[in-house]
């Protein structure tokens, strides 16, 4: 079945004695191993998101599979997905209102008081402000996703979102632009980017993201 898995067949051609791979290997196998499950998982958020009021807790369920991916534990996509978005809803939310709306309010007010600045000079210290929460919100926004999927407590969670990111913030950066930025570049370029967005536009840059923190993220857990 499409939405199903085998996880007693030994896949082919995989020595179970080789050593681990890391980096750059270790991702291109992680999409040579779940490339099909990739496309589900694309599918089946892109549809949970058409109510748009659903969208939270389809990236908290994407982020969730795709968290089972880099940390190399078996995907049943139909089942762990509609497990996360059902169960983890409200955590779904906690994670948008932490990261979602910073986003939004902080990219929205940098480039109004940006634009009055030249008017105004005082209003340069609002701008700083919205900027300020952008950058925290955008860095932290994998770290939260992640955090709260493990369980961990919503204080918590953004706290040591905060920390990782700001404490390792190339690697927060690269993770941020890959998860947020792909997608970004690939909205603002609908209808040409239709397919890309429909096959893997959101779950791909959401396992590259994932794989950039997989192991701070262990280490803080």
């Amino acid at each position: 079945m499409f939405f199903r898995k085998d996880y007693a067949k030994p896949g082919p051609g995989i020595d179970p004695d080789a050593p681990e791979k890391t980096g750059l290997a270790r991702f291109v196998e992680i999409l040579q191993l779940e490339c099909v499950t990739l496309v589900k998982l694309n599918l089946l958020f892109v549809i949970s998101c058409v109510p748009v009021v659903t969208i939270p807790p389809a990236l908290f369920a994407m982020n969730h599979v795709v968290r089972k991916m880099v940390l190399d534990e078996p995907v049943n996509c139909f089942y762990d997905y509609r497990t996360a978005f059902r169960k983890g809803w409200k955590r779904g939310y906690a994670a948008f209102c932490l990261t979602g709306l910073p986003l939004i309010f902080g990219g929205v007010g940098g480039l109004f008081y940006l634009a009055q600045a030249g008017l105004n000079f005082m209003l340069l210290a609002p701008f700083v402000l919205c900027s300020t929460v952008f950058l925290a919100a955008f860095l932290a926004a994998p770290y939260v996703y992640g955090l709260l999927d493990a369980g961990v407590e919503l204080r918590r969670a953004a706290r040591l979102a905060l920390v990782l990111s700001f404490g390792k913030p190339l690697r927060a950066a690269a993770a941020a632009a890959t998860g947020l930025g792909i997608v970004t570049v690939a909205v603002l370029a609908f209808p040409i980017s239709l397919i890309f967005l429909l096959l893997i536009g959101f779950s791909a840059p959401c396992l590259l993201a994932n794989f950039y923190i997989r192991k701070l993220l262990a280490s803080a857990l």
